[in-house]
């Protein structure tokens, strides 16, 4: 019996495994990157959805785009989540009504929410992306527990895994997104920590 040694890295010309799989994998990426960048354009503009949306009693609602509540009319971003919005049960609640407190807390959120969002829709940076994305998801997560629904799991936990499955898989081959031509440029090849 013989046993042959398997390079670490192996050149491939293409995908290996099933194409849709791949684009599966880029659409996972760029969904959550969407989810991201989403988030910045409501919370700064007001477009009505987390941001500059009011509700009445029988569910029909109004939207007031560009409202005192949106960033770029001078709101606190930060302030409303982690003051308000929290599980006030959660053993980090101080630390976060503590944090939301403070005005300069809304530039590193809401640069992260940008960062993050079009690092992982155009699939450049996706490392430093994936990075962000997963101290700011495990950031929300801390705000909520205990969880009601699970012992551990919510969506939070869930976006971190598929963004590093994604982006870990991707370093090989991306089936969507600017990665190949962004592995080309010599400040990433002499910097791998940017793919």
């Amino acid at each position: 019996m013989s046993t042959a040694t398997v390079p670490a890295e192996t050149a491939v010309a293409g995908p290996v495994g099933s194409k849709a799989g791949w684009v599966l994998l880029s659409t996972t990426r760029i969904v959550i990157g969407f989810y991201f960048l989403w988030a910045f354009l409501d919370k700064t503009f007001g477009l009505g959805f987390s941001t500059c949306r009011t509700t009445a009693e029988d569910g029909s609602f109004t939207i007031d785009a560009f409202c005192d509540s949106a960033w770029i009319s001078g709101s606190r971003i930060t302030e409303g989540y982690l003051v308000y919005g929290g599980n006030s049960q959660s053993p980090f609640n101080d630390f976060y009504v503590n944090l939301g407190g403070q005005a300069w807390t809304d530039i590193p959120f809401m640069l992260g929410l940008l960062g993050v969002g079009l690092a992982l829709m155009l699939g450049i940076g996706t490392r430093i992306g994936a990075i962000s994305a997963s101290a700011m998801l495990l950031m929300m997560y801390t705000t909520q527990i205990p969880l009601s629904t699970n012992p551990f799991l919510d969506d939070h936990i869930i976006m971190i895994v598929a963004v590093w499955a994604a982006v870990l898989l991707e370093v090989r081959y991306q089936a969507i997104g600017l990665g190949s031509w962004w592995k080309r440029l010599d400040i990433v090849k002499k910097n791998r920590w940017l793919i």
